[in-house]
């Protein structure tokens, strides 16, 4: 069986110098379902990052609900925190070359001990995400960093990523 990175006569370089045509490569990041684990949940279970990659690891400051000028927004409302949350970690992400397709992983922070809030948090990132459903752990804080914060959103993306030499 020729390996997934090849051609289909399973030459291996890329791209291909025997023969006229491009090779297809998987995408980097593979979420894995864990057929022996509840198959309900909201997310992936993990993330694989296939290698050799060429590219770049982002790890993102927990993105929080200010605005432009620093201010925080939506103060006493999880779910519009949230979506600035999601508006503040694309800036991020696409700063440094990344997308939200591009996250590994996730980190949901809600600060309060009301599991509604932390599902009002949750729809929102997951709305953001659409299908690209990136393992994350979702967890109730005492307190967050700026006065009237009460969701942050960290994450860890692979920018540019390429495998072989070619984008994916």
């Amino acid at each position: 069986m020729a390996h997934p990175n090849t051609c289909s006569t399973g030459c291996p370089a890329r791209p291909c110098p025997r023969h006229d045509h491009p090779v297809t490569l998987p995408p980097p990041v593979r979420l894995v379902r864990a057929p022996a684990l509840a198959p309900t949940v909201p997310y992936a279970y993990a993330a694989a990052l296939e290698l050799p990659v060429v590219g770049r690891l982002v790890f993102t400051a927990g993105a929080c609900p200010i605005d432009a000028a620093g201010a925080t927004v939506a103060v006493g409302d999880v779910a519009g925190q949230a979506v600035q949350v999601m508006a503040n970690l694309r800036a991020a992400l696409a700063a440094a070359g990344a997308g939200l397709t591009d996250v590994l992983a996730t980190t949901v922070y809600v600060a309060s001990s009301d599991r509604q809030d932390l599902v009002a948090a949750w729809d929102e990132v997951r709305a953001a995400m659409g299908d690209h459903d990136a393992p994350s752990t979702l967890m109730g804080v005492t307190v967050l960093g700026y006065p009237g914060q009460l969701v942050e959103v960290q994450a860890v993306a692979v920018a540019g990523a390429q495998m072989g030499g070619r984008s994916s």
